[in-house]
């Protein structure tokens, strides 16, 4: 597998998930002997909704929600077959959605 690259994309809406996820899968490269880019935060999206409390009339009572995803990359360079092996066999959190690419 040489010059290849995996890049993982992680989201999550907890930070110290992802935060934990990004430890796991950085420990386990480096374990196996590849080399590891990152993680790279990117920018965390914040969606923000505003609702009515009142049901008729008062509009000046709202309630604001906001949701937060937090990104993280990762980038392997150079992984062996026993990285992709050790990245298969990982147990990660429920709450981490994980995006795989080979370039």
């Amino acid at each position: 597998m040489q010059n290849q690259r995996i890049r993982i994309r992680l989201k999550a809406f907890d930070y110290k998930l992802i935060d934990q996820s990004t430890a796991e899968i950085v420990e386990t490269a480096k374990r196996t002997g590849a080399q590891v880019r990152g993680p790279i935060p990117l920018p965390t999206r914040k969606e923000r909704f505003t609702i009515l409390v009142s049901p008729h009339v008062n509009k000046d009572a709202r309630d604001q929600y906001e949701i937060r995803t937090h990104k993280r990359l990762i980038d392997i360079v150079e992984p062996t077959d026993k990285t992709v092996d050790a990245l298969m066999r990982l147990d990660l959190a429920a709450g981490v959605d994980v995006q795989i690419s080979l370039g």
